[in-house]
């Protein structure tokens, strides 16, 4: 199978199964409540989630989730390998792969309801989500169990344009979630249009999709402004439009394609605590790393309907992690390319959006200078990266011969090409983001207000007129297949059948039948 074939998760599941290293599946019961994180922490969550985890492991296909009968996957995206994979493309390839279909918009298109997988079951109230769906907690001082892999989608009340973005939702009753908005918004602004006119705002929860689906859907202002429908860029990706069904139940649209969709309405002047079922004052782990604190009063979703495929597949995120950051940061990847490109083409070689900073806080420019009128320019491409995303706390310049997607090979650079008196540029007093804890008074009492903070530019740069003085020692290129087996292929597939031993069982898998049941569809197209 290749990658140009993936419609949904289940044939993204189907394309890794084919490569070693990539997918396993375990048959061994696991709790939802903080196990399942457990177990996934150790094999591919990755920074920032506490030591010991691991970094680039597979995905992960949970069978059986104890009191339930709904498998669970975590991970399709939890490694930027993986990713590209995914997306038919490279790890420095991607974020020029989203640029392009940025500038290609498809737009989705609407199929009937009964062409639609995720209608294959209707469930209408009463039901208890509580009990129908393993929403996963991360840890045991959870608000709850999440839904954190939700695709939200709702059109303006005025205007009708659409909207979609991933929020967390915390199942609080029978047919009750919390829903979490980030102040601004683009479907907050939907609601608070919908609650001025005392109305309810329609909407849909797609769950377990097309990664480039969710990709897509992280795009943010000011690259997709109000109004722009970030599954035009899935739609571009893919080649072929994103497929949506009218909802059953409201006025609102879903991923045809979707495992799971909840349909519902945000209800005008109702909130919640979002702790309220555990008052642990705590909501689930933030991207950063912490536990984030639970809030106060939030708006809440009726669930008037479940529609899911036959023998449905939960996909959920254990974050933080490399997840968080693949999804975030590669379209904000993207984004910066796109507004440095604009200003002073040709200079910015690639970004990266790295881990540690969640794909939020830090980004590592590759910058060339080509002339001696480019000294300086560097900088301003890190000050263009600021402008646009306020939430960027720290900018790592280096220059092309540096790969910035190693670590190593960046503080390398930092130690050898950067003198922190000369090469540190401080913005002090800046908005950025809530949820870093530094960003307070509490840390220190000179920062005057929440979410403020010092933006830092580290220009690990050579400077123009001395780059022969800082050339690096130059070997001679060899073709390694002549002397060696490829080493990250054996190493990937010793890793593989290492977790496959350690968390599967003799036998057929759930991956296995879906392998099955894929070639026998090919047979019944052949035939027909």
């Amino acid at each position: 199978m290749l990658a140009t074939e993936i419609v949904d998760l289940r044939t993204a599941l189907e394309f890794l199964a084919t490569i070693p290293g990539q997918l396993v599946s375990t048959r061994e019961p696991v709790d939802p409540v903080a196990e399942l994180a457990g177990v996934y922490k150790l094999v591919g969550a990755g920074t920032p989630v506490a030591p010991p985890t691991r970094v680039d492991g597979p995905a992960m296909l949970f069978e059986n989730v104890k009191g339930y009968g709904m498998p669970v996957v975590t991970g399709v995206l939890a490694s930027r390998p993986r990713t590209a994979l995914l997306m038919n493309s490279s790890i420095g390839r991607l974020p020029f792969d989203l640029l392009e279909a940025l500038n290609h918009p498809r737009p989705p298109v609407v199929i009937p309801g009964g062409e639609a997988p995720c209608q294959e079951v209707v469930l209408r109230p009463p039901f208890d989500l509580r009990t129908l769906i393993p929403a996963p907690t991360n840890t045991l001082r959870d608000a709850g169990p999440y839904f954190n892999m939700g695709l939200l989608r709702a059109e303006d009340p005025e205007t009708g344009e659409s909207d979609v973005t991933i929020h967390r939702l915390c199942v609080q009753g029978p047919d009750r979630l919390s829903v979490y908005f980030v102040p601004g918004r683009h479907i907050d602004q939907f609601r608070i249009k919908a609650e001025k006119m005392g109305r309810a705002l329609p909407v849909s929860v797609s769950m377990g999709l097309d990664p480039a689906i969710y990709l897509a859907a992280c795009f943010e202002p000011p690259t997709t402004p109000l109004g722009f429908d970030e599954l035009t860029v899935a739609g571009a990706l893919r080649r072929r439009p994103v497929e949506l069904v009218e909802c059953v139940s409201v006025a609102a649209k879903a991923i045809a394609r979707a495992e799971i969709v909840l349909e519902g309405e945000i209800l005008p002047g109702e909130r919640i605590r979002e702790d309220a079922q555990t008052l642990t004052g705590y909501a689930m782990p933030e991207f950063p790393g912490y536990l984030g604190k639970a809030q106060p009063a939030l708006p809440v979703i009726r669930v008037t309907a479940v529609t899911h495929r036959r023998n449905p597949i939960l996909q959920t995120i254990v974050g933080p992690g490399e997840e968080h950051t693949n999804l975030v940061g590669i379209p904000t990847e993207a984004s910066i390319l796109r507004l440095v490109e604009s200003s002073m083409p040709g200079r910015l070689r690639n970004v990266y959006c790295h881990s540690s900073g969640g794909g939020k806080y830090l980004a590592i420019l590759q910058f060339v200078k080509r002339s001696e009128s480019d000294e300086g320019r560097q900088r301003q491409a890190a000050l263009t990266a600021f402008a646009a995303f306020p939430e960027l706390k720290h900018v790592i310049l280096v220059d092309e011969d540096v790969d910035l997607f190693n670590t190593i090979d960046v503080l390398w650079a930092m130690t050898t090409r950067y003198q922190g008196d000369l090469d540190t540029v401080f913005i002090p007093g800046v908005r950025c983001h809530p949820l870093d804890p530094t960003q307070s008074p509490d840390y220190h009492p000179s920062i005057r207000a929440e979410a403020t903070s010092c933006k830092t530019i580290f220009d690990c740069t050579v400077p123009f007129k001395q780059k022969e003085r800082f050339r690096r020692a130059e070997f001679v290129a060899v073709d390694l297949a002549k002397y060696l087996p490829d080493p990250a292929r054996e190493q990937g597939v010793r890793e593989a059948q290492e977790i496959v031993r350690a968390t599967t069982r003799p036998g057929d898998s759930l991956v296995e039948d879906l392998l099955r049941e894929r070639r026998r569809e090919v047979e019944r197209e052949k035939d027909a």
